[in-house]
């Protein structure tokens, strides 16, 4: 029997940001759908989501791997005929590889780009027939204001300094995924928008944010339950809108 619950997958949630949103979503009675590559990891996750009375299962899910993604998908069919929620958190940053566009590792961009850009394309693309069935679908890329290519336009910026052309390009490429998506789906009840945490203590950044855990995952949970006069194609966070 179809669940009553709404049904949110959340990449990348066996810890930060991924975590918490799955962890607040649960508790606002979504069934979570914990994605991660490993399995042991995944599963602690569940557990401890289920000890505060969380519905949760673990979906073996790695975003650079084709066949997991079309696994999680076949499963979640199976299970629930329907997505109502897709989160794509995954994400790296290399900060050993990365680095100014002029002497970066190549193949340190060609990974975050395949992690951040193209597993979240190749995960949104293989859900979308489920979230088309839902009353209510949401998609939220969990993107950067590093990506904000009007930011590094503005050399006074309080970025600019900051160059990661692979993690700032992957996080790019998201936005354009979310702007033509969401254009794309303008007349269907599916809202496609990208999110910017802010910088967050998170393992990505060796916890070095400001933000607390909490604070980094307000606007993602809040973009996943919009409501029907949400926006949609946009560039959010908390308090407000981002330039592209």
């Amino acid at each position: 029997m179809p669940s009553s619950n709404k049904i949110a997958l959340i990449t990348g949630a066996n810890k930060g940001i991924g975590f918490e949103v799955a962890r607040q979503l649960g508790k606002q009675k979504c069934t979570v759908l914990v994605g991660a590559r490993d399995a042991k990891l995944g599963e602690e996750a569940v557990a401890k989501l289920k000890k505060e009375g969380i519905e949760a299962l673990f979906v073996a899910l790695d975003v650079t791997r084709r066949e997991t993604i079309e696994a999680a998908r076949a499963g979640i069919e199976k299970e629930f005929g329907r997505l109502d929620i897709l989160v794509n958190n995954a994400g790296i940053a290399d900060r050993g590889g990365d680095g100014p566009p002029s002497g970066v590792n190549i193949d340190a961009v060609s990974r975050t780009l395949q992690t951040n850009f193209i597993g979240a394309l190749a995960v949104a693309q293989a859900m979308l027939p489920l979230i088309r069935k839902s009353a209510a679908g949401r998609i939220v890329n969990v993107s950067s204001e590093l990506g904000s290519i009007t930011g590094y336009g503005n050399p006074n910026w309080k970025f600019a300094p900051v160059k990661f052309i692979g993690y700032s390009a992957s996080k790019a490429a998201m936005n354009m995924m979310t702007s033509q998506l969401a254009a794309e789906l303008r007349d269907t009840n599916i809202k496609v928008n990208s999110v910017n945490p802010g910088y967050t203590a998170t393992d990505l950044n060796n916890n070095q944010g400001p933000q607390t855990i909490e604070e980094g995952s307000a606007e993602t949970i809040r973009a996943a339950l919009l409501g029907d006069d949400g926006p949609s194609g946009q560039f959010l966070e908390t308090g407000g809108t981002i330039p592209w």
